[in-house]
């Protein structure tokens, strides 16, 4: 037998408000997963890859034959000896038995020496420059004579000799400090001769 709904008493009558059905919450996901690969995508082709940075430096070709070939003579030549205490020992020119002292500088000021030294080089570089800013000449033209303007007779030539206890960043900093200098003559080498590390012997004393 069917319920007949009651009056007041009975809960509800011909005018009772119905309650509205709830909405289904259920969410699909199935457009964020197409999102997420497309966004994927987009990061894994503009993201520029890490690639490890390296020292370059180039060495001179050995001779074909065993016979030794006479050396140029070096212009305006500068040793540096790298030691371990971050201090930087040099002298000019070449080296001469009872006449060469060394004398002392270190990382902070040795950019300074160094611009000193090859103020000739650093004319014809910022000359250069200025042609460049006022499109006289073009980018390729200005690393053109830029090359030329560092291996011209004048321009310093740099020996760096580091101590075999002498710090790596010591080693990449002096030779960052070549192109800040526009240095373009410079070689490294590993041996110092018996001569010169007994005045650096001498000179560590004095630390």
């Amino acid at each position: 037998m069917a319920d007949v709904p009651g009056g007041e008493g009975g809960g509800g009558g011909r005018h009772q408000k119905k309650r509205a059905k709830k909405g289904n919450t259920r969410i699909d996901m199935t457009p964020m997963v197409d999102l997420a690969f497309l966004l994927l995508t987009f990061f894994i082709l503009t993201t520029t890859m890490y690639k490890p940075s390296t020292l370059q430096l180039t060495f001179p070709v050995p001779p074909e034959d065993d016979q030794p070939k006479e050396l140029d003579k070096v212009n305006n030549a500068l040793t540096l000896f790298l030691t371990s205490k971050d201090q930087i020992l040099y002298y000019r020119d070449a080296y001469k038995a009872g006449e060469t002292q060394l004398s002392r500088t270190n990382f902070k000021d040795v950019e300074k020496m160094l611009i000193e030294l090859n103020k000739p080089t650093i004319e014809r570089i910022n000359t250069y420059a200025k042609q460049l800013n006022e499109q006289k000449i073009n980018e390729a033209a200005f690393d053109s004579l830029k090359n030329l303007a560092q291996k011209q007779k004048d321009a310093l030539f740099v020996i760096i000799k580091p101590e075999k206890d002498a710090k790596f960043r010591n080693m990449i900093d002096i030779v960052d400090e070549m192109d800040i200098s526009g240095i373009g003559k410079y070689a490294v080498q590993d041996t110092i001769k018996p001569e010169e590390q007994l005045l650096i012997d001498a000179e560590k004393l004095k630390f």
